[in-house]
């Protein structure tokens, strides 16, 4: 039986989604069974039918049940119970996206990976900036701290509240002593190859996945297992037939497909790498831009053994410009990475941390995320609608719902390098999809990346528009083919 209370700041769809999810973890809810009917579970519990959907559509996202039309949600099979356990918590001391060549004036640049400058929060950043320059408190009552070397692994107030939102947002359990401050995650990942490395000589990524990461891996000498992606994720069975006990992954919103990997799928990566004695870098590199239920746990989370590396940035939600990410290492690798970075300094200005640090304490970074979400969603729901009404079944949308992108697989015999080509003969910058596979005899060359976080919405139709004039009509601006 359900128990719902009023507790602040936890909503009624998530409590029912988290006793239901420790159900299906118990066994007290077996495989093949079925929940009970949304429109019954709202009766019973005296909630709106929708509060009822949302938890129940949540489930279904992370895998643990599956919409069976006529027969509701079925519980799927749950194979490994591993349960995490809490560690302790107590403070511790101690080129990837090729511009598409244009030949004319752009309009309209669906580049990924770059925002709307008009959406950085200008005026609370120059207020923190201030406050963090007159008062004392704010540089923890040590003027000279602002100009000092800092510790390898970045300033402490700014690990403590990473920590902090870290645990709050996405369940990852930690110390401030694991958290690592680092330039972006290609400046981590150039922190982790200095561990792993010549140890672990491979490490499986996924195919397609982010070539940011790959060309780190590769000029350090670590060869690259490709490992297939399919609509759930990594291929786990590719995985484990493998040589690399090391796996790059993204599991809650894969790049650039934007497949969101399911517990079952998760759970047998975490059993692939405690029987390999592995590791896995779970690159978490949007993770607050869900516009569909609420953000997936992180593999982190769920992670008993302590095997998972978990990365993660403020580039997508704040600004590429700061080039500040982190990450979370477990606590069998802080020796191992002390001896591999000793005498090193961090190479995030701190004066930047030291601003993030009280940005994020006063409440700012949570306010700005939600606003972000709010203002991503309806530039993505107002993408979709465009690309329906514009497009209709000559493409097919992948990695919706969540992100700040989307992959257009085109399905009428069309070629990356020519749409790019007409795209931008009508100002539109639009971009390949190509860098993403290692092996690109395995890609059919048929799909471009639309980044929509640097253009407004009022724009987005327009550019759409543009789009299907370059793609889909016969002289780039007459009658499409068979209107005749």
């Amino acid at each position: 039986m359900l128990h719902l209370t009023a507790r602040q700041g936890i909503p009624l769809y998530q409590q029912i989604y988290e006793q239901l999810r420790q159900g299906i973890l118990d066994g007290a809810l077996p495989e093949g069974s079925c929940l009970t009917s949304t429109r019954r579970l709202a009766a019973e519990l005296q909630v709106g039918r929708n509060t009822v959907e949302n938890a129940y559509a949540q489930l279904a996202i992370e895998g643990y049940v599956t919409p069976v039309p006529g027969s509701g949600f079925v519980i799927n099979k749950v194979q490994y119970d591993i349960h995490p356990h809490a560690p302790d918590t107590r403070q511790q001391t101690t080129p990837l996206l090729t511009p598409a060549d244009t030949p004319g004036e752009c309009r309209y640049d669906f580049h990924y990976g770059n925002m709307e400058a008009a959406l950085f929060p200008y005026r609370a950043w120059r207020r923190v900036s201030a406050t963090v320059f007159a008062d004392p408190d704010a540089r923890d009552a040590n003027p000279d701290a602002m100009h000092a070397y800092e510790d390898v692994k970045g300033s402490p107030a700014l690990r403590r509240e990473i920590m902090r939102y870290l645990y709050k947002s996405r369940g990852v359990r930690c110390t401030t002593e694991q958290v690592v401050i680092c330039s972006g995650i290609q400046g981590g990942l150039s922190l982790l190859t200095r561990m792993i490395y010549p140890e672990h000589q491979r490490v499986a990524m996924e195919e397609p996945g982010y070539a940011g990461a790959r060309v780190v891996f590769q000029r350090a000498g670590i060869q690259i297992c490709p490992i297939p992606v399919q609509e759930d994720g990594m291929d786990t069975a590719a995985l484990s037939a493998s040589p690399a006990r090391v796996a790059h992954i993204a599991p809650s919103h894969q790049f650039p497909t934007g497949a969101i990997m399911p517990i079952r799928k998760r759970k047998d990566i975490l059993l692939w790498a405690r029987e390999c004695d592995g590791l896995i870098i779970e690159d978490d590199f949007n993770s607050e831009f869900r516009y569909n239920g609420k953000p997936i746990p992180s593999l982190q989370s769920i992670d008993a053994d302590g095997r998972t590396i978990y990365m993660g940035t403020f580039s997508k939600a704040l600004s590429p410009g700061l080039r500040v990410g982190y990450m979370v290492l477990p606590h069998r690798l802080l020796t191992a990475f002390d001896d591999a970075h000793a005498g090193f300094q961090c190479t995030v200005p701190l004066f930047d941390q030291m601003i993030l640090a009280r940005f994020m304490a006063d409440g700012h970074w949570e306010r700005h995320i939600r606003r972000m979400c709010q203002i991503n969603k309806k530039k993505h729901d107002t993408l979709m609608q465009a690309i329906a009404a514009r497009f209709g079944n000559r493409v097919r949308v992948h990695g919706c719902n969540a992100g700040v992108h989307v992959l257009l697989e085109f399905t009428c015999g069309e070629k990356e390098a020519d749409l790019i080509r007409q795209a931008a003969e009508h100002g539109v910058k639009v971009y390949p999809a190509s860098s993403g596979w290692l092996d690109r005899r395995g890609y059919a060359g048929n799909c471009l990346l639309l980044g929509y976080g640097m253009v407004p919405e009022c724009d987005i139709a327009d550019a759409v528009g543009l789009l299907h004039r370059a793609w889909f009509v016969q002289g780039g601006g007459g009658v499409e083919p068979g209107s005749e």
